[in-house]
């Protein structure tokens, strides 16, 4: 048996056949959206792009563009993209923008970073996907997690046999989260606003990283490697998505692959994946890109790898012609979990007898709720593989329908 795989090398800060830095289209540069301007910002000191613009209803300030010029702003997403020439856009806006301003984008000649979950429903998801591969245009899905080495090591330990036979894989995912997290635009905590999906919830947005990386480890990413899968959906907050679920995946190998999720945690744990097997197990905590390995006659080995930044990864696919980490068709499965869960019953209130309210995390006297006893139900999920009614969560009763895929 091979000793365990070394971290990768990082790859080149500047491909070799990038000559003048690629202009990109930023939609979306607040929230989360920041952390991709802040990437921008990084990759034009490596000399590989410069902002050419940014989409928002508000312009940015000075202040927020430090160090990044003057781009262009518009909240016009077309009209931003014909006047700048982009070659690259960068996506984080709403849910349900996704398919359409992915397909503007296509339709300008920009290859695209589309931030998760890449669309609300699965046959928006085939519009978005086949619409740009008939452009000819390259879409990387922002799933970071998939751009990390551990990734590709933990699926070579499978196939070495280390932890021998696969029995199934399970993730798990505790999150604190507020009053104001679902305050903080208009689609948050949605299921549908203004006539159109949205399928926000903890399974398919804060920690959708959780199920893609699950279904990446299991080796079922593609729509056609799932052939069934069950839903648990669940809110202590007055929301109309869930905040507390879980989901089981049936898959044609064979495997069953879980993930328990809850935004409503004592506090915020890291969250990770095992990869369970007849002689052992590998845990991977996708944050931090760190993997346990333990088998059988072995001590315990840890190891922290490196991590390809989805955009660079793009870059150099346009550039250079290098493989997408994360094309659309490599989230076909996760797309399947969010098909499911937009199609279930309605997530159920749980009973106020269940959870109670602690002070946010931020200021201005903003609650959040605590569901009693979650931590332990999440982690014996990806323990057991089984699902919250399944281990007896008091708030399950009567247990959701499944939904089956085919």
């Amino acid at each position: 048996m091979s000793p365990m795989p070394a971290p990768m090398p990082a790859p080149l800060s500047v491909p070799l056949s990038v000559r003048e830095p690629l202009p990109v289209v930023l939609a979306g540069a607040r929230g989360h959206g920041r952390s991709h301007l802040l990437n921008i910002h990084r990759l034009e000191r490596l000399g590989l792009v410069r902002l050419a613009g940014v989409c928002e209803l508000r312009p940015l300030d000075a202040a927020e563009l430090d160090g990044l010029g003057e781009p262009a702003q518009s909240d016009d997403f077309e009209a931003l993209l014909a006047a700048t020439g982009a070659r690259i856009a960068v996506l984080s806006t709403p849910i349900q923008t996704h398919t359409d301003m992915t397909l503007a984008a296509a339709r300008h000649g920009a290859d695209i970073l589309l931030e998760k979950p890449p669309a609300p429903s699965y046959a928006e998801f085939r519009r978005m996907a086949d619409g740009v591969a008939a452009a000819g245009r390259a879409c990387q899905i922002g799933f970071q997690s998939l751009g990390s080495h551990a990734v590709p090591a933990v699926r070579a330990l499978i196939a070495d046999g280390a932890i021998g036979e696969v029995r199934g894989v399970g993730a798990a995912g505790a999150w604190v989260r507020d009053e104001a997290y679902f305050r903080r635009a208009p689609w948050a905590g949605r299921r549908r606003l203004d006539g159109l999906d949205v399928v926000d919830g903890a399974l398919t947005n804060p920690l959708a990283h959780a199920v893609a990386t699950a279904l990446a480890l299991a080796g079922t990413t593609r729509a056609e490697d799932v052939t069934g899968i069950e839903t648990e959906l669940f809110h202590a907050h007055a929301i109309e998505s869930d905040d507390t679920s879980a989901v089981r995946v049936s898959t044609t190998a064979g495997l069953p692959v879980t993930v328990a999720a809850t935004l409503c945690a004592e506090r915020t744990g890291e969250p990770y994946v095992v990869v369970h097997g007849t002689r052992g197990r590998v845990t991977f905590w996708y944050r931090e890109d760190r993997i346990l390995l333990q088998r059988a006659g072995h001590g315990p080995e840890e190891i922290v790898y490196g991590r390809t930044d989805l955009l660079e990864n793009l870059l150099a696919h346009v550039t250079d012609g290098t493989g997408l980490l994360v094309p659309p068709d490599a989230t076909g499965a996760f797309m399947r979990v969010v098909e499911a869960v937009r199609t279930a019953p309605d997530p159920l209130p749980m009973d106020a007898a269940h959870w109670r309210t602690e002070p946010g995390e931020g200021a201005g006297g903003v609650e959040r709720r605590v569901v009693t006893g979650v931590e332990a139900l999440v982690d014996a999920s990806a323990e057991r593989l089984r699902l919250y009614s399944e281990l007896g969560a008091p708030w399950t009763a009567p247990a959701p329908a499944s939904v089956v895929v085919r």
